[in-house]
């Protein structure tokens, strides 16, 4: 089967790359290689943020990534990007005179937008069924930033019609199949296949960062407030009233090195909570690692905390339940599914310090608790969240897709552009 995936601005470069990449940049690039391990061919059409880059990239076998000039050939902002998502779908449309794909996969509502129009722009009668995931949904977003969330107004209208228009929904969790049937998406054309995480990456065994305290949490992402680091911090202090007073909380992530990160807005908020709670000494800032290094950090901890305000899916529980470090996860979006309460981790309220400090504490206290929830996190992660796995699951939806698709025509999609607030689509 010929796949093109579209990725609008996410690369899997970046992920290859390590510093850059997200969790979509991620996910496209190891979905991308176990598909292409399972016989198929992909292509990953990403718009081009540097002038330098090459037109067609070869990443793995049978996986490369060709660059569309769409808007300035710089970074931008991912919420900026609605207006050259026609120039994008034009650029893959003309690839499509040579190299037409069977399939179409869009990830993230944009890319779904360049995708729907582009198997619009192909051949007349020709028909590209077209399959999106999320990744996020801006309902979700829109419940719990308020005026905070940044993207385009037109999300409100476009999201649910991409949604409506494709030919097939793949959600990542059952929390987010509920969330589009919300959004008025047909239950019977969503699958489900979850993130994944890579194996030979993070193996079960290996060497362990040296720590400096008695005791290490770590918290991996993003650094914006929705993250709900700050929560983290805030346990501290309620930890050292337990007995606890030798703990490090790291925080890996942000905009560059150790010292750039501390420039930024969020960790100076961050820092300033730490220092008004008396913490300051037991907070640091690694910034940006490679991937590879990741491992060895995840290892270093005693546990590892994910305490978001929502969370579509998150691949950072699965790394490190994948080394086998027990996890503290907020009970919300995917965290429910991929960490199971008493068993690969413990769950707590989102934006509840009092309850994460009392879930830390009690696996600082209990060894063994830590290395049963660690060895059945390592467990679930091998048997349920492969990429091997999870192509295998993508590759069903996709075979529905072709199926149901077959003998349709691309003229009965309707036109989907960015419309103003208040339209009619």
């Amino acid at each position: 089967m010929k796949i093109a995936m579209v990725s609008e601005h996410a690369s899997p470069l970046a992920a290859l790359g390590g510093v850059d990449a997200g969790g979509q940049n991620v996910h496209v690039a190891a979905l991308s290689a176990a598909l292409a391990r399972r016989g198929h061919h992909i292509t990953v059409y990403t718009r081009r943020d540097a002038d330098d880059l090459p037109h067609r990239v070869r990443i793995f076998p049978r996986v490369e990534v060709v660059h569309i000039q769409a808007g300035p050939a710089r970074h931008v902002p991912k919420d900026d990007l609605l207006p050259y998502m026609e120039e994008l779908a034009s650029g893959i449309s003309r690839d499509w005179e040579r190299h037409r794909p069977d399939l179409v996969h869009g990830h993230f509502w944009m890319s779904g937008l360049a995708a729907l129009d582009a198997t619009r722009q192909g051949p007349a009668g020709a028909h590209i069924p077209v399959v999106q995931t999320f990744h996020a949904l801006g309902t979700v977003k829109r419940r719990h930033q308020g005026s905070a969330d940044t993207s385009p107004s037109e999300r409100r209208l476009l999201e649910p019609a991409v949604g409506r228009s494709a030919d097939r929904i793949i959600a990542t969790c059952p929390n987010e199949v509920f969330e589009l049937k919300a959004m008025g998406i047909p239950p019977g054309k969503i699958s489900i296949a979850p993130c994944g995480v890579d194996l030979d990456l993070f193996p079960g065994t290996g060497q362990a960062d040296r720590r400096a305290r008695t005791h290490r949490i770590l918290s991996v992402g993003r650094l914006v407030p929705r993250k709900g680091v700050d929560v983290v911090i805030r346990a501290l202090p309620l930890l050292r009233a337990a007995g606890f007073p030798d703990v490090e909380l790291l925080v890996v992530g942000g905009g560059g090195d150790a010292t750039e990160t501390e420039r930024d807005s969020e960790p100076r908020r961050l820092l300033a909570i730490a220092a008004e709670l008396g913490v300051r000494q037991q907070v640091s800032f690694r910034g940006q690692v490679p991937r590879e290094a990741m491992p060895g950090i995840f290892r270093s901890a005693d546990a590892v905390v994910c305490t978001p305000w929502y969370e579509p899916f998150g691949i950072v529980p699965l790394e490190a339940m994948a080394c086998g470090v027990p996890v503290v996860a907020a009970a919300v979006g995917g965290l429910r599914d991929t960490v199971v309460d008493e068993r690969t981790g413990l769950h707590v309220p989102p934006r509840d310090p009092e309850s994460t400090a009392a879930a830390l504490a009690r696996l600082l206290a209990d060894p063994g608790l830590r290395q049963a929830l660690g060895r059945a996190g390592q467990q679930r992660a091998r048997s349920r969240y492969s990429w091997d796995r999870v192509a295998a699951e993508t590759e069903k939806a996709y075979l529905h897709t072709l199926t149901g698709a077959a003998g349709r025509s691309h003229e009965a999609r309707g036109q989907l552009h960015p419309v103003k607030e208040g339209a009619v689509l």
